[in-house]
């Protein structure tokens, strides 16, 4: 059994289709032609250079050794992994089908694979940093296989994704095969790490609340154990007599949060006479929650660990000592070659 990586887009954009569809898209723009043709991957490769005009010959093997696996590689049986872009978690599924093609579908879904989805919403941070590290990587396509990967993640499944421990390997293998990883994504991954290790449970709602500090909210965070409800209030100027008036609900749990957490915010807003309401959950939220951004996209923002850590990279300067001091950053400014 191999384990195939696909990426839904760069920003996510073909994810819920993905999962909806039960099915795995070649989201290669323009790309109208039955891959059944090229038995050889040369003559695909050969066939890429002249569609988009290509002039590096390694953009083209780049290219053709990612597109090649959905029609001549993968196997029914074969796992796939799709590490998602909306929220800090990673979908698990299996092939159940062949490679199809089909041009009568919009582009760029001409090319897919019936897929079982039987894991979604693990979250990143139950993964050791060296599966994330292939799993970040920025192809398209790419066969997980380094550091004995597929064993590792298939005793995860069984251990219902939980490992006893989370031992730094000796060393990373070259990751060439599975592309180059996404830093952004890497570097994200370790402050996310360390976050969760300090910051775990009660203390959580702390560093939320130095965030909401420093954004300008007055606050007033509940003791430990007696919540009602709500972890947080916050509310515009010195006083916290101002609007917007926000209740925030925080979980640290290891599971994404479902439909009835997000229901009890709406109804704890009612009771606190509250605008808004701002519901944290660092594993994120699974897909029944998702689906009720649009409903409630006036009244509820939802933040995981991503965001959470975006916020932080935000109001970094403005947090206190002891703050900075549990999360020390620092800038690093890279050349962007991206382009």
């Amino acid at each position: 059994m191999s384990i195939w990586l696909f990426r839904a887009g760069s920003h996510g954009e073909y994810e819920n289709k993905f999962l909806q569809d039960n099915r795995v898209y070649l989201t290669w723009d323009d790309l109208n032609v039955n891959l059944n043709k090229f038995i050889k991957k040369e003559n695909l490769y050969t066939y890429l250079v002249k569609k988009y005009d290509l002039e590096k010959e390694k953009t083209a093997i780049n290219w053709a050794s990612q597109i090649y696996p959905i029609a001549h590689r993968m196997a029914i049986g074969d796992w796939v992994v799709l590490p998602s872009k909306l929220n800090r978690t990673i979908h698990f599924g299996k092939i159940i089908g062949d490679y199809q093609y089909n041009p009568k579908l919009e582009n760029p879904y001409y090319h897919y694979r019936d897929v079982e989805w039987f894991s979604l919403d693990v979250p990143r941070d139950r993964f050791e940093q060296d599966i994330l590290y292939s799993l970040g990587a920025f192809m398209t396509v790419c066969k997980i296989h380094k550091n004995n990967a597929e064993e590792r993640i298939k005793e995860m499944y069984k251990n219902n994704w939980h490992i006893e421990y989370k031992p730094i390997p000796d060393r990373i293998e070259d990751t060439e095969a599975e592309g180059i990883p996404d830093l952004e994504e890497y570097i994200e991954d370790r402050i996310s790490e360390h976050i969760i290790r300090k910051f775990k449970g009660h203390k959580m709602e702390m560093l939320i609340e130095e965030i909401l500090k420093a954004k300008g909210f007055t606050t007033y965070r509940s003791p430990e154990g007696s919540d009602q409800g709500v972890d947080i209030l916050a509310a515009a100027n010195t006083l916290g007599f101002g609007a917007p008036k926000i209740c925030v609900q925080v979980k640290t749990t290891d599971s994404p949060v479902d439909r009835p957490t997000m229901d009890q915010l709406v109804g704890t807003m009612s009771n606190f006479n509250a605008d808004y309401g701002l519901l944290i959950s660092w594993s994120g939220f699974k897909n029944s929650v998702l689906k009720e951004i649009p409903k409630q996209f006036f009244r509820v923002r939802l933040w995981d660990s991503s965001k959470i850590i975006e916020q932080l990279f935000e109001t970094y300067d403005l947090l206190s000592d002891d703050i900075k001091a549990d999360i020390p950053l620092k800038k690093i400014w890279m050349l962007n070659t991206e382009d």
